[in-house]
């Protein structure tokens, strides 16, 4: 088993070499993608450096602050490319814990997708506010309600894909960026009638008092729920016609 974790960063370079060890530690076949975003703190040199000395570690650099959903495109093409039989996604910001991915990848004997569950085992959360935590969790609620995922996480970014996964629903074809980017691979996975499993996680935000949750991500995720429901009634319709 080949598995590739896919790190993007921007201004990360205090949490960068601590996190790499600790992933790397968790198996011999684990190897890191770091998709830096042009980070002017430097933690794309950084990466560099590092990939001078570990060969099971490799850098994509990208010209700016193109959007997490963009960073996870082009990573995963590259984590195919290198041969992984898992892919994995992951922050940065040790908001993910790396000794999790021992029981990903148990869970996937099973699965063809696991997911980080903030929410399996009731609320398991630190660090945020609460407005913030209500706001991600009928997130999930509403996700649930209007697409039909049996999953209590949907907006969750800690997760791992089998290969066969990603090469069936092609990501580069996926627009949406932030949180519906998730909302909409989940979705995808369900459609094409792969496993989907969770495991319970704490998340720890290591940003306390600041929020990646704008009101653009909001407006296009709720939005998106909608655009995969309806988007999946016109295929049946269209299908139904075609018999």
């Amino acid at each position: 088993m080949k598995a590739v974790v896919v790190i993007p960063t921007y201004n990360e370079r205090d949490n960068l070499e601590k996190l790499a060890k600790e992933v790397l530690l968790q198996g011999e076949g684990i190897m890191i993608l770091i998709v830096d975003d042009n980070s002017p703190d430097g933690t794309g040199e950084l990466a560099d450096t590092m990939a001078g000395r570990d060969g099971r570690i490799r850098v994509l650099h990208r010209k700016g602050k193109l959007g997490l959903g963009s960073a996870y495109r082009e990573g995963f093409k590259i984590a195919l490319d290198m041969g992984a039989d898992y892919v994995v996604e992951m922050d940065a910001d040790f908001s993910h814990d790396p000794a999790m991915l021992p029981h990903f990848f148990e869970k996937m004997k099973e699965c063809d997708l696991v997911i980080g569950s903030r929410y399996l085992n009731g609320v398991s959360v630190v660090n945020w506010p609460l407005r913030r935590l209500m706001l991600s969790y009928f997130a999930s609620v509403y996700t649930r309600t209007i697409t039909g995922l049996r999953i209590s996480d949907c907006t969750s970014g800690f997760k791992c894909f089998k290969r066969e996964v990603l090469e069936a629903i092609a990501p580069e074809k996926i627009q949406s960026d932030g949180y519906s980017f998730q909302i909409e691979m989940n979705y995808r996975c369900m459609e094409k009638g792969f496993r989907i499993g969770e495991v319970p996680i704490i998340f720890i935000d290591r940003h306390a008092g600041t929020s990646k949750m704008s009101k653009k991500i909001v407006r296009e995720a709720v939005l998106m729920v909608w655009k995969l429901k309806i988007g999946s009634l016109c295929s049946k319709i269209f299908h139904a016609r075609g018999k």
